[in-house]
């Protein structure tokens, strides 16, 4: 089997012939891992590809997640409603909230990913992209949008997305539902210009900073709007903000795959999500980044024997870190290999 197909197959409540091994990978990682400048990789196609084309051959029994990519940071989505962006030469670009706040967004109407903000050139790059790959026989399998909190908290700044959820939940409700139209669209015109993809990814780990009341009341009707529209895709979520409160009323949003915080109990996270595939859960800085491939290994064996190995895709627990190395990814095959 290809990592993509072990991967599907755990996904989809399947088994495949060995644990899974599949890290989500942005330019965060990729630029520092690359020894490149970050403006020459979002600017460089050869650059681009290169480096992803690179991993397949690197790291042959790996699922990058979701492989080949086209991502600015966070700035693809909030730049659909107005954020202003700021590059720089070593980090991925940051993002200002836009100015007048929930004022200057309340009535703001859904953005349209064929004309507004970095959506329509990733639409096009991907199409390029995928042109060219096709002639190797390789196809992109999945592609990601930000959640809506992840999104609407970049648009406002964090700390006022909690506060308005408290003071003003009428128009926060309002603004989120513009957002999540914006989501499933965005998905849909990404998944429209791929020959044969398989799956969507959400990253959205503001979700896990809500209590039970606020989750129950904004998160649940927003989350499980996106993942009802992809029925028949693998859907995974991205998580890892560490959230124990949440992981049984998150179980039946309508996602596949649980991408989610080292620092929860990937025992506790199976014995509350049964069903779904976890996608994990190795600490991607303190050990991944920083430590020694023995210690890898040690912690991937203990996610195999703490788990039913057929629900379970290693990985780390959240992005692969600034910092990690080659020979901590194979530390992590190396486990993956032995299941």
């Amino acid at each position: 089997m290809t990592p993509w197909e072990r991967f599907a197959r755990v996904a989809r409540g399947g088994q495949a012939d060995r644990v899974p091994v599949a890290l989500i990978v942005d330019s965060s990682w990729l630029c520092g891992y690359a020894a490149v400048d970050t403006l020459d990789y979002f600017l460089k196609t050869d650059h681009w590809i290169g480096i992803h084309r690179d991993l397949l051959t690197r790291f042959p029994d790996v699922a990058w997640i979701p492989g080949f990519g086209i991502e600015y940071g966070m700035v693809v989505e909030p730049s659909a409603f107005g954020a202003r962006i700021m590059w720089h030469h070593d980090q991925p670009p940051s993002i200002e909230p836009v100015l007048g706040g929930l004022a200057a967004l309340k009535d703001v109407e859904p953005a349209d990913p064929q004309h507004h903000g970095f959506m329509p050139l990733v639409l096009q790059r991907y199409v390029d992209t995928e042109n060219q790959l096709l002639r190797d026989g390789i196809n992109i399998k999945m592609v990601a949008a930000r959640g809506p909190f992840a999104v609407t908290g970049w648009m406002l700044s964090m700390t006022e997305l909690m506060v308005l959820l408290q003071t003003d939940p009428e128009a926060m409700h309002q603004l989120l539902d513009t957002v999540t139209t914006t989501i499933i669209a965005w998905l849909r015109a990404q998944l429209g210009v791929l020959k044969a993809p398989e799956g969507i990814m959400v990253l959205d780990d503001i979700v896990g900073l809500l209590s039970p009341k606020l989750f129950e009341e904004f998160a649940r009707p927003h989350m499980m709007r996106i993942f009802s529209e992809f029925n028949g895709m693998i859907r995974v979520y991205h998580n890892d903000t560490p959230c124990p409160h949440l992981v049984k009323p998150m179980a039946n949003l309508g996602f596949d795959v649980f991408n989610f915080s080292h620092e929860t109990d990937i025992a506790k996270v199976q014995a509350e999500m049964p069903t779904i595939a976890l996608m994990g859960n190795v600490a991607p800085y303190a050990v991944m980044a920083q430590g020694t491939p023995q210690e890898v290994e040690d912690w991937a064996r203990e996610c195999v024997r703490k788990t039913n190995k057929k629900k379970l895709i290693l990985s780390a627990g959240g992005g692969v870190s600034i910092g990690t190395s080659a020979e901590a990814i194979d530390a992590l095959v190396k486990v993956a290999n032995e299941s």
